[in-house]
């Protein structure tokens, strides 16, 4: 099995146990996946994986285009983002950040277990009980999240890219940061001065309760706007978009819920 990054490596692995080797593909915290360049050791494990779990939504192309210059075809293609049932609302963009997003995560560990099954019949119980097991874990994430709602819900928040949307809409708070902001990091634009003027003021004037800020792709910009957060006193919640060395899912994101809610408890 092959995974594009080791969120979704990391989540197959609690699924298939033993039963199954995996490649996580993208597993430096460091390196922002958007502009990943594939090896061709990558393409080698791609051509012979027996069940690939891809993020989609554009997030990681590279995957599809692999499998077909490989000619896997014979290859199950999990998309998460399909099985999510995601979509972009009217006018605007897919948030194709789906990892953040746990009822999301839920139907992945369907999807993986179903796949694991179908490739290994023998083992499908095991998978079928593993997934169960996972997403049990994600409960008291979704617990956490409706708490925040509760005491912090309609509260506004700024962020440095759509990453994190999915936990803080969960969580009940106003995302207020400029689309042309956050989309222009996101893709590796430079933002207008009109637009960091306006990303920056929301700090300088305190009109959120939190910035949640990528760590994976700083920049100049994004860094101006968490020295501006932090001489306001804004907390500063750091996320990413891959696993931390040393973590594991539920880990990682029960981290990255309760930083939030001590964020805005302060």
């Amino acid at each position: 099995m092959v995974a594009s990054t080791n969120v979704y490596g990391d989540i197959a692995e609690r699924i298939g146990g033993a039963k199954v080797k995996i490649t996580s593909i993208v597993s430096d915290p460091a390196q922002d996946p958007h502009s990943y360049e594939a090896s061709t050791q990558n393409q080698l494990a791609l051509s012979k994986a027996r069940v690939v779990i891809e993020n989609g939504g554009g997030y990681d192309d590279f995957i599809d285009r692999m499998l077909k210059s490989g000619d896997n075809s014979s290859a199950q293609v999990i998309n998460a983002v399909k099985v999510s049932g995601k979509s972009a609302p009217a006018g605007g963009e897919l948030n194709e950040h789906v990892w953040y997003d746990f009822p999301a995560m839920g139907k992945l560990a369907d999807a993986i277990a179903a796949a694991l099954a179908k490739a290994h019949p023998d083992d499908a119980a095991a998978f079928t009980e593993n997934a169960e097991a996972f997403k049990a874990e994600l409960k008291p994430l979704e617990t956490k999240e409706a708490q925040i709602k509760t005491d912090h819900g309609g509260e506004p928040v700024a962020v440095t890219e759509p990453v994190p949307l999915y936990m803080t809409e969960a969580s009940g708070l106003r995302n207020e940061t400029p689309e042309a902001f956050s989309e222009a990091i996101e893709e590796g634009d430079d933002v207008s001065p009109n637009t960091l003027r306006e990303t920056l003021a929301l700090l300088t004037g305190k009109k959120v309760e939190a910035l949640v800020y990528n760590e994976q792709t700083s920049g100049p910009q994004t860094e101006k706007v968490e020295q501006a957060a932090r001489s306001a006193g804004i907390p500063v919640v750091p996320v990413t978009e891959t696993l931390p060395e040393g973590v594991d899912y539920p880990d990682w994101m029960t981290a990255n819920v309760d930083a939030l809610a001590a964020a805005l408890a302060k």
